[in-house]
């Protein structure tokens, strides 16, 4: 039996079947939109209507990140059996999850819990939590653990491809007077993450070529130096993403390719239309 459980939130946007047999969890936020609060579970509502009531709003859904009392419910049941737990969650610089898990993991002993920020958020935070339970699966230490998935990060490269600036200038991401210009001159930006928090990777003109240029980046960013696994996430963008997989399969034949629905929160700040693209080389993985 495992003896470490791995904890994540659900910003890592990992499909149920990915982790369903490793000892992994995951503690949901929340999103406030008019006077309702969902949960971004993938059951409280689907992301598909989510987005549909979107479209037809003006207005910013706000992000609510669990409470300490949520992560000490999950910690202290996983405690109880005898568990030690490494949880892994969103960039402590893009939402207080973290801030909450430090608090309830405060409240147990120093060596029963270990949070770490991933610095990332999306398939990024998702393929650390993986990397972690997988090993913990194996029976690997905690400490080893810790130390690979740091390591691990380091191998993730993200790309975010928002169809539109809106919301990002809304959810503050995007400076509101350089937001409206670039909207105003059809510029679409690759977006990434650096540094625990969302960066500009590049500039183009129109969505078909921020499209192409992903690919070309991708192309530079591949080395061979281990099997290849990527994420394609979208909101509301099915047939984007699904060209967006023929074209990397074509070009890059990925031993893996997981297709994932960016949740209510991610979604929220990204907009309708937006796409993901997450991979790293590990023979491990």
């Amino acid at each position: 039996m495992t003896r470490i459980s791995i904890i994540t939130d659900s910003t890592s946007d990992l499909p149920h079947y990915t982790y369903q047999n490793y000892d992994l969890h995951v503690i949901p936020l929340s999103v406030v939109f008019g006077s309702k609060t969902y949960i971004d579970d993938g059951i409280n509502i689907k992301p598909e209507e989510f987005y549909k009531m979107m479209q037809s709003s003006t207005e910013m859904p706000k992000a609510s990140q669990p409470t300490p009392g949520n992560f000490m419910k999950v910690y202290g049941s996983l405690i109880k059996e005898g568990k030690e737990i490494i949880s892994i969650h969103i960039s402590r610089k893009l939402s207080g999850t973290l801030n909450s898990a430090d608090l309830a993991a405060k409240q147990f002993e120093d060596d029963e819990v270990n949070v770490i920020d991933s610095e990332v958020v999306h398939m990024s935070c998702g393929f650390m939590a993986l990397k972690a339970a997988k090993m913990a699966k194996d029976n690997a230490k905690k400490e080893d653990i810790i130390n690979e998935i740091i390591n691990f990060r380091n191998k993730i490269n993200a790309f975010f491809l928002p169809k539109s600036l809106d919301n990002l200038i809304k959810g503050g991401r995007i400076n509101k007077i350089q937001g409206k210009f670039a909207n105003f001159l059809e510029i679409k930006p690759i977006l990434t993450l650096k540094d625990g928090e969302v960066s500009l990777f590049k500039n183009t003109r129109k969505w078909e070529l921020a499209k192409k240029e992903v690919l070309n980046s991708m192309e530079d960013l591949i080395k061979g130096q281990g099997k290849l696994v990527v994420s394609i996430g979208d909101v509301f963008s099915k047939d984007d993403a699904d060209s967006m997989q023929d074209e990397i399969n074509k070009r890059f034949k990925p031993s893996q390719i997981i297709r994932t629905k960016i949740g209510i929160v991610v979604g929220s700040h990204l907009g309708i239309g937006g796409l993901n693209v997450t991979f790293f080389e590990d023979d491990d993985f």
